[in-house]
């Protein structure tokens, strides 16, 4: 089977996103790749099909401290402490899959409860995980992420009021209490507290403050506080453990019923795209922007212990610590924090069947401004495509393959 008659099936056999209807049950998509699965795992010897998704649809990379353990055959989902999220755009649409197989299988679910942590769209995803109907608030978030349509009209502050409406969509104000009280979960929601021009709301003194913001982030990434400081949102009795170790830099602050969503769309409010959320219930007045002006992708060790693992599904094998670091290619994750991390990336193949063979990002939103149907279809179509990952990962782990295609993660 080619690649090409491959990603033609897939786009038949699988159907999520927009396409499901059945609340928090499984799509039948879902439940046919799960048929296909259930062959490998029950002992026989899985079909080409099958073998295709294993060879050619994910990488799996691990650090320093995990890479020898999963060689040795020695995964247990008991060791993952943390599961992350990265500020990554629209190119979390590509997770879904990967989120959707976790949550339904419950493989988070430990006697010690799982960090969640993320910033911007990373946030948004995990946030859906707390909810009562935790399948269904992500099948809300990711129709509505998707539906929503802008035009040339918008304004920083009429976008930020589209992101108020998502999150009301997803996480409803009745079931907050329940999020709050949730035991398999705690959750850190990385947001920005901006200072000086880069607070400011007028578009040239925005722009003219992240110019100086920028520059000093490239000297030296410690400055970067002068322009943006760290504020942690957390959910549980203590602060997530990273937040008290010695080289944290910021401040972390309880999540409630009165800011746990002002919290979720700060992190998501874009520097001149979006409006800041100003003065947080709770957290020290201010004009609060992207966690990932600050946290863009891994920039913290979320496990404790050696033996510990932060699992994480990244769109691109480059890890890059902030938001103004993407054009420093000199710019690295600091030393250590990758040692504990299992990343899962798509391959270059998988990128290839996806519509225009890319991932969906922001740009979209231009390119298709007059023609928000057909972005809308091709964004539902890339969910479609990479629904099958999770079961993916699942089942190169229950079928013990994980050992034999572990790579070491460079930096880590």
């Amino acid at each position: 089977m080619n690649r090409h008659s491959t990603a033609t099936e897939s786009r038949r056999v699988f159907s999520v996103g927009a396409h499901c209807t059945k609340g928090s049950e499984p799509c039948q998509g879902d439940l046919r790749f799960q048929g296909r699965l259930a062959g490998a795992r029950g002992g026989r010897r899985p079909g080409s099909y099958h073998g295709f998704f294993m060879s050619s649809r994910i990488r799996i990379l691990a650090g320093k401290n995990v890479y020898p353990i999963l060689r040795d055959g020695g995964f247990d989902w008991g060791n993952i402490a943390a599961y992350f999220a990265p500020a990554v755009g629209p190119r979390w649409l590509i997770s879904c899959g990967f989120d959707r197989a976790l949550l339904r299988e419950g493989v988070l679910k430990k006697k010690r409860p799982t960090l969640l942590v993320g910033a911007s769209a990373g946030a948004w995803r995990l946030a859906a995980w707390l909810q009562p109907e935790a399948l269904k608030s992500y099948r809300v978030l990711m129709e509505a992420y998707i539906d929503t349509v802008y035009s040339r009209r918008d304004t920083p502050a009429s976008v930020l009021a589209s992101l108020w409406r998502i999150v009301d969509a997803y996480i409803e104000n009745d079931a907050l209490p329940f999020a709050l009280a949730n035991k398999n979960y705690r959750l850190a929601v990385i947001t920005a507290r901006t200072r000086h021009l880069v607070a400011a709301e007028n578009g040239f003194l925005q722009r003219l403050g992240l110019g100086f913001c920028f520059a000093a982030n490239a000297f030296r990434r410690s400055l970067l506080r002068h322009f943006a400081e760290r504020i942690v949102f957390f959910h549980g009795a203590v602060p997530p453990q990273f937040c008290l170790q010695s080289d944290f830099r910021g401040r972390y602050i309880p999540l409630s019923g009165a800011n746990f969503k002002a919290a979720i769309v700060a992190s998501g409010a874009i520097p001149l795209v979006v409006a800041g959320v100003k003065n947080i219930y709770g957290a020290p007045y201010g004009t609060y922007r992207d966690g990932g002006l600050v946290d863009y992708h891994l920039t913290h060790r979320y496990s404790r212990q050696d033996n510990e693992i932060t699992l994480f599904f990244h769109h691109q094998e480059r890890i890059v610590p902030g938001w103004l670091d993407k054009k420093l290619s000199y710019r690295r994750v600091p030393e250590g924090v990758l040692d504990n991390v299992l990343m899962v990336v798509p391959t270059a193949g998988f990128i290839s069947n996806l519509p225009d063979g890319k991932i969906p990002d922001r740009d979209d939103f231009r390119t298709y401004i007059n023609r928000p149907a057909e972005r809308i279809r091709k964004w539902h179509a890339a969910v479609e495509v990479a629904a099958p990952l999770g079961e993916v990962f699942l089942d190169l782990i229950e079928s013990r393959r994980l050992q034999k295609i572990v790579e070491p993660l460079a930096g880590g």
